[in-house]
């Protein structure tokens, strides 16, 4: 059974950081892309940040400069670091998996961020 299971979430102050963190189960963590997506209330999803099996990151403009995804293969897991945050940080942020040859995709149950002005 696959599991995705982000914790870390939170209420923060303007300014503050946070670290997410989302660990796998059931799949071969070390052929998977990981991202962090985040969907903010009456909003699309977005996504975040990538990070390749091989440690290649991508960031979206929204957190360039201020989020930093990590993954640490032996402990099947995956993080992002998020600093200097803004109000309109305010999500749910999940976690997402993306197997680099079958393309399937998992996605975690997600953590609330808000983040107060």
């Amino acid at each position: 059974q696959v599991q995705l299971v982000e914790s870390g979430g939170g209420l923060v102050q303007a300014g503050g950081s946070l670290r997410l963190s989302c660990a796998a189960s059931g799949i071969i963590f070390s052929v998977n892309t990981m991202g962090w997506y985040r969907q903010a209330a009456g909003k699309q999803r977005e996504l975040v940040a990538t990070i390749t099996p091989g440690g290649r990151t991508n960031y979206e403009d929204s957190g360039k400069g201020r989020f930093t995804i990590s993954r640490e293969n032996a402990k099947n897991t995956v993080y992002l670091q998020m600093n200097s945050l803004k109000p309109e940080d305010t999500a749910i942020y999940y976690c997402h998996a993306r197997h680099v040859l079958y393309e399937t995709i998992q996605w975690g149950q997600g953590t609330q961020v808000t983040v107060s002005s």
